[in-house]
């Protein structure tokens, strides 16, 4: 009687925990897809959830935003030989004189070398004086000095001769082939044409981006869309700085995906589908294909759109739930896209706590068992 007792109130006290376990103990990967609905705004918690629909895809859609502005795609190709401070020139003069006022005895040629564009765009000859260079060709500038030597000479002959110098470059940065300062001269006077100058990019080119910036004007377009929109190869200025770069949008997977990953973008535009596959898919023995939800903070703007307010200001937690077992719901995620910086939190399956519970059970019956055969060990 004794032996039986003392099994029944390990077997008992055993069981008790375990009921315990399962009640509030048991790991879990997360909330499940109930505790998720009831943190909603509705229940007086923090987060408008909404389920995806067709009208909902529509409504949180955005452009990508990248593009260049006006003042980058109004702006015409500089002519080839332009002058621009910090060019350097190379002036000669012939004189119809035996004693010229330039040329030295028994010369009848003055050759003046690396003569370089100031900073105001200004540049001194003897006898002709302070000369503004920057903004005319050389052809312009070499009527404007014979015209101010005919003073001092007759019938002087003159030839301007421009190299490209520090003024007339654009430097290029990041990702591409070659970085550096290149010269902007005739056959690289457009964007497209000066990134094949400098060898072309060193990543992806769906993911590769491409920033202009220009004094205080900065535009950022796709590389890809460089060469599908023909308006984009923008023409470039002297001073242009150009960035490539990796596309660098993320999202971070949770819950019952078989990893907690924060995963690249791969592609321009990410849907929902995209975003499922890009971590390995579902979970099959743990995910709750009903209750997948992307989490992110929205605009009001978008907000009010999506609950059909106009009260909201300010950014708003949103968590919008896609139900893959609805006979829409895997063209719902093939459409609804995913933004930098989302969450994508899945929820475990139900019977999965009940599994983890069953097992707790199961084991702390045999853990009973086991004490119970050695209290009655201990006894014989």
């Amino acid at each position: 009687m004794r032996i039986g007792s003392s099994r029944t109130a390990a077997l008992a006290a055993l069981l008790a925990v375990a009921g315990t376990l399962s009640a509030c103990g048991l790991p879990r990967v997360g909330p499940n897809k109930q505790e998720v609905l009831r943190s909603a705004v509705d229940a007086e918690g923090d987060a408008f959830i909404v389920e995806v629909d067709n009208r909902i895809v529509a409504a949180t859609r955005q452009p990508s935003g990248l593009g260049f502005s006006r003042a980058f795609l109004n702006a015409g190709v500089v002519p080839s030989d332009t002058i621009f401070p910090g060019d350097v020139l190379s002036i000669t003069i012939w004189e119809n004189v035996g004693q010229g006022v330039l040329a030295s005895e028994g010369a009848n040629a003055t050759q003046l070398t690396n003569v370089q564009v100031d900073g105001q765009g200004f540049i001194f000859v003897p006898y002709a004086g302070r000369i503004r260079a920057a903004g005319d060709s050389p052809e312009a500038l070499r009527q404007t000095i014979t015209r101010l030597l005919e003073n001092q000479t007759p019938d002087p002959q003159v030839l301007v001769a421009r190299a490209a110098g520090d003024g007339n470059t654009v430097s290029i940065i990041g990702d591409a082939g070659l970085q550096g300062n290149f010269p902007l001269e005739r056959p690289n006077r457009t964007l497209s044409s000066m990134l094949a100058q400098a060898g072309g990019v060193s990543v992806d080119p769906t993911v590769a981006r491409v920033t202009v910036t220009r004094g205080r004007e900065r535009g950022t377009i796709w590389l890809s869309d460089l060469f599908a929109n023909p308006v984009n190869d923008i023409a470039l200025r002297a001073g242009d700085r150009i960035l490539v770069e990796k596309d660098t949008r993320a999202y971070i997977a949770l819950g019952a995906t078989g990893g907690q990953l924060r995963v690249e973008f791969e592609t321009q535009d990410l849907s929902a589908i995209d975003a499922i596959a890009g971590f390995g898919g579902l979970n099959s023995s743990t995910a709750d294909p009903t209750g997948i939800f992307v989490l992110r903070d929205e605009s009001a703007e978008i907000a009010n759109r999506v609950l059909g307010r106009t009260d909201l200001t300010g950014s708003q937690r949103m968590a919008y739930v896609i139900d893959l077992t609805k006979p829409s719901g895997i063209f719902i995620a093939r459409d609804f896209m995913i933004r930098d910086e989302d969450t994508i939190y899945v929820t475990e399956a139900p019977f999965v706590q009940w599994q983890k519970t069953l097992g707790a059970i199961t084991g702390a019956a045999s853990s009973a068992n086991n004490v119970a055969n050695l209290a009655d060990g201990n006894s014989n």
